[in-house]
Parts: C-alpha cells; sequence; structure tokens
C-alpha cells in the first residue's frame, strides 16, 4: 500500500477560555493521497476550520493547543517540529487559503512585497524574477491590472481582490497539498470556476487538496473522497460516490438532502431538526443524538466509533453495530 501523502491520527484541539475548556477538534482522523482531493464538510463551528488550523499548526495560543495526535506529512511529524522546519514547509510544501483574507494579508505592506517576500523566501531567484512570477499569477487569478494591484496595499481592494491574492499566494509556489478553507466564498461564479480550473491543472502535477466547504455542489465537482463532521467529529468518511449515493450516517443524509434542488412541485427544502450542541456542553455518548431520529439507548452512553459500512466507506454510528450493541 503506498503511503499517503498526509496521515492525520487521532487529532485533538482544545480551547481554554474564560468560559471553560472544550474540544473544537476530537480524535479526528483522516488522510490524503499524493495528487487526491478529499473534502472536509459540516456545519459552521463544527471544527473544519480548526482542524486545517491544526494541519499548519497555526492554532492561536493561548487559547488553543493540540492536546494529541500525530499529522504525518511526507513520513515527517509536523508536530514534533520546530518552528524553523514548519516555516520551510509552510507555503513550499503545504500551502493555505485562508477563510477571511485580510486576517492573513498584512495590512502594513503591499501586496507586491508580500508575495516577492514568500516567493524569495523558498526559491533562489532574483527580486525582478520574483515580482515578474508574482504579477503572472495574479493575473492567472483573474484579477485585473494585476502590475498596478502590486502596488496596493490589502485594505484598498475589495474583499473579492484579496482573496484572490490569497489563492495566487497559495498556488504560485506549486505546493505538495493545498488546504483551501472556503476559498471562493468571497468570489463571483465566473471567477470560481476559473480558480477551481487552476486547482484542477495543479492536481495533474500531483498536488493534492484538503477542500474545506459546506457546499456539496463544490465537493461532488472537486474531490475524490469525502469526510463529514458534526460538533468536532468526523461521523462519515468514503468516496464521493459513495457518501453521496449512499449516505450512512443519519447526519450526512440529513446534509444531502438539505440541498435546494430545482423541482417543478416546489418541494419544500428539508432541515435537520434541532440545533448543533454547544461545545461547552456536548452531550455523553454521540454529539448527534438530540437531533437522531434513530437514536438508541447506547447512542446516549457510548461514543461511536468509525466502522466500516462498505469498501473504503466508514460511519460512525450504532446503526450499523448490530441489534445486541443497539440494545445495551
Amino acid at each position: 500500500m503506498i503511503a499517503p501523502l498526509i496521515d492525520i491520527q487521532h487529532l485533538s484541539v482544545r480551547f481554554d477560555t474564560d468560559e471553560g475548556s472544550f474540544h473544537a477538534v476530537d480524535d479526528v482522523s483522516f488522510s490524503i493521497g499524493r495528487g487526491e482531493s478529499v473534502g472536509l464538510v459540516g456545519e459552521s463551528g463544527c471544527g473544519k476550520s480548526v482542524t486545517a488550523l491544526g494541519i499548519t499548526r497555526l492554532i492561536p495560543s493561548p487559547p488553543g493547543h493540540i492536546s494529541s495526535g500525530r499529522i504525518l506529512f511526507d513520513n515527517m511529524d509536523l508536530l514534533l517540529q520546530k518552528p524553523a522546519v514548519l516555516r520551510q514547509v509552510r507555503g513550499a510544501a503545504i500551502s493555505m487559503i485562508f477563510q477571511e483574507p485580510l486576517s492573513a494579508l498584512s495590512p502594513l505592506h503591499r501586496i507586491g512585497r508580500q508575495m516577492v517576500e514568500g516567493i524569495r523566501f523558498h526559491r533562489d531567484v532574483s527580486n525582478k524574477e520574483a515580482w515578474a512570477y508574482a504579477r503572472e499569477w495574479l493575473s492567472k487569478v483573474g484579477l485585473p491590472d494585476a502590475e498596478e494591484r502590486m502596488y496596493a496595499y490589502p485594505f484598498q481592494l475589495s474583499g473579492g481582490m484579496q482573496q484572490r491574492i490569497m489563492i495566487a499566494m497559495a498556488l504560485m509556489l506549486s505546493p505538495s497539498l493545498v488546504i483551501a478553507d472556503e476559498p471562493t466564498t468571497a468570489l463571483d461564479v465566473t471567477t470560481q470556476a476559473q480558480i477551481f480550473s487552476l486547482i484542477r491543472e495543479m492536481k495533474q502535477n500531483d498536488t493534492s487538496l484538503l477542500l474545506i466547504t459546506h457546499d456539496m455542489g463544490v465537493v461532488w465537482e472537486m474531490c475524490d473522497r469525502v469526510s463529514v463532521m458534526y460538533a468536532s467529529r468526523i461521523v462519515e468518511s468514503g468516496s464521493r460516490q459513495d457518501v453521496f449515493n449512499r449516505p450512512a450516517h443519519p447526519y450526512t443524509t440529513g446534509l444531502l438532502a438539505a440541498i435546494p434542488r430545482l423541482s417543478v412541485d416546489k418541494t419544500r427544502l428539508q432541515a435537520i431538526p434541532g440545533q448543533v450542541p454547544s461545545p461547552f456542553d456536548y452531550p455523553r455518548g454521540c454529539h448527534f443524538q438530540d437531533r437522531c431520529e434513530h437514536v438508541f439507548d447506547v447512542c446516549r452512553e457510548n461514543t461511536p466509533e468509525l466502522r466500516s459500512v462498505g469498501e473504503g466507506h466508514f460511519a460512525a454510528c450504532f446503526l450499523y453495530r448490530g441489534e445486541d450493541a443497539r440494545n445495551a
């Protein structure tokens, strides 16, 4: 079996606040192969973005810290590496497209300087060569008047322009892994298609993708495999076809049923009943128990582990443990 490019094993991220402590990510495991695209989906607040920040060791501390787990990237455990090694890995080998570009771009430096600095930190090129390369990438992501934008400060640009700059900075060094956290939220449909086309081109060169999104349509178009996250935990994972066509976890079923569809009979959208529990007060056992129509006594006492429900398809649900387990 070929080793994956990155293997996240039992990752847990804890936050300690004045209101109390909670796990934003709880025992999360998944892997991404070379050239593979994996979608991480779920409602806002379920822990998707914190998982991405954990992988890149960018969890704000305090109040957050990685409490357990391993992150093996090219057989190197990122959780054991010194800051100098991580700085070499970030940008060149692993790059991230942040959900909020203004928080990731320096407000004190012009766009051109920020891009050139990143290129020259990882590549042995002249300032002139780096400038030309950065300008070329701004054009690739559809930014008009790329040369002029190189001299702008982030606050002088719209949110959509800032996002395209972040995407250019993430892709321009041809990293092995791109982590994209809602990468096209602020972009129009035409630019979204252009960005995803660039990412597909990079996939042909064995670039891997972790796509964090709530847009199931984008996942279907872009991803080979899908991991579904709910209230800090992975509840289902499998191939795109298995998860979309044969959902095994009740939460996944609810997510797919809530996708808007064109219908002549004006069918109402289906909503998942109840609310996501507070991270300060997750229930014992399955976190989805209060919203699930199949809940058993065992769900309220024990935490379901991911269990095979088909070849390469896993679900954390007692529906697949047999009658004896459900009645325990």
